[in-house]
């Protein structure tokens, strides 16, 4: 997959896991969590299927990148909640 695509796939993403999970984070943060969450969730997938994770511009990639920037931004809210106490 392109760069190209894996930007607007991590920034729309990004944008709907942000909107899930009520958080409010810039737009660069949102992107670059979409992005990783897209890596994450390709990754992940990959792992437990043995089969291709990411395979281009889709919903099924969208999917995969909006699972792993909810985990990422779960696990994002752990940590910062974890340093408030």
């Amino acid at each position: 997959m392109g760069i190209l695509s894996w930007i607007v796939i991590g920034g729309l993403a990004g944008l709907a896991a942000r909107f899930v999970m009520k958080r409010h984070l810039g737009l660069i943060v949102t992107v670059l969590v979409g992005i990783i969450g897209a890596v994450v969730g390709g990754w992940v997938l990959t792992a437990v299927t043995n089969g291709p994770g990411l395979t281009g511009f889709s919903f099924r990639s969208f999917l995969i990148a909006f699972a792993g920037a909810v985990v990422l931004l779960f696990v994002y809210g752990l940590v910062v909640n974890r340093g408030r106490r």
